[in-house]
């Protein structure tokens, strides 16, 4: 008997002690989330009002209400980082949020709503705002891009992938309002790419073979451009005496 009653007690103070937990688990999830329930890992340049600010979440907002994929696709987009992680926790109670920036590796420009936004490229072609990027990240970049539009993205990596591979030193990229592509080269001044992104990694390809060749007779000293619009066909204009 006694043996019984002590179980039945165990067994009663398990089950208040589950509820008691799921209970506070309840409270938890219900309290709201503000500002300084925000930890930010990863990155020391955004604070939490970075995360507030750039969602359309509107704080402070209950924990179980935090929509993570939604605010994870924001701020990936609003703060042009590389990727971002969002998690719900209850011990300690609030928001982790990790942050992966993206590297520069370029100036840029774009034109958005007729107003010209200055800030950075990164390697896989992504426009990055100058707010933000970390000062240690500012080095002194060699290339330029001008009129970046998120459909270019993948022709830059690709342009970015041919500096690494070849002996390019490319300096500027130039796409026009309707996406006529131009670059300079330090030795072979200004190439005309054209509207064909398809193209770009022959004509990149030939570029480098034209580098090549040239610097076999110094003939790049009197290039004036280069139209490799159709790279089958390429035309040289030099420089006249």
């Amino acid at each position: 008997m006694k043996n019984q009653k002590v179980i039945k007690n165990k067994g009663f103070f398990f089950l208040i002690s589950f509820l008691f937990l799921t209970s506070s688990l309840i409270i938890k999830t219900l309290k709201k989330v503000d500002t300084q329930d925000i930890r930010i890992s990863g990155s020391k340049l955004f604070s939490q009002n970075d995360v507030i600010n750039n969602s359309s979440l509107n704080f402070p907002i209950r924990l179980i209400f935090v929509k993570t994929n939604l605010l994870e696709k924001e701020l990936k987009q609003n703060l042009s980082l590389k990727n971002v992680s969002v998690n719900r926790e209850l011990f300690p109670f609030g928001l982790k949020v990790h942050i992966n920036s993206r590297i520069p590796i370029a100036y840029g420009e774009r034109i958005l709503n007729d107003e010209k936004i200055l800030g950075f490229i990164d390697k896989d072609g992504t426009f990055i705002n100058k707010q933000n990027v970390a000062e240690k990240n500012l080095n002194k970049f060699t290339i330029q891009v001008f009129g970046w539009k998120e459909k270019f993205k993948k022709i830059l990596s690709k342009i970015f992938i041919a500096i690494q591979n070849y002996e390019l030193e490319i300096v500027k990229i130039t796409f026009s309002s309707d996406g006529f592509l131009t670059i300079q080269e330090k030795d072979l001044n200004t190439i005309y790419l054209g509207l064909k992104p398809n193209l770009i990694n022959y004509q990149l390809q030939i570029i480098n073979n034209l580098k090549n060749e040239f610097k076999k007779n110094s003939f790049s000293k009197k290039i004036d451009n280069i139209d490799l619009t159709n790279p089958d066909k390429p035309k040289i204009k030099v420089f006249k005496p």
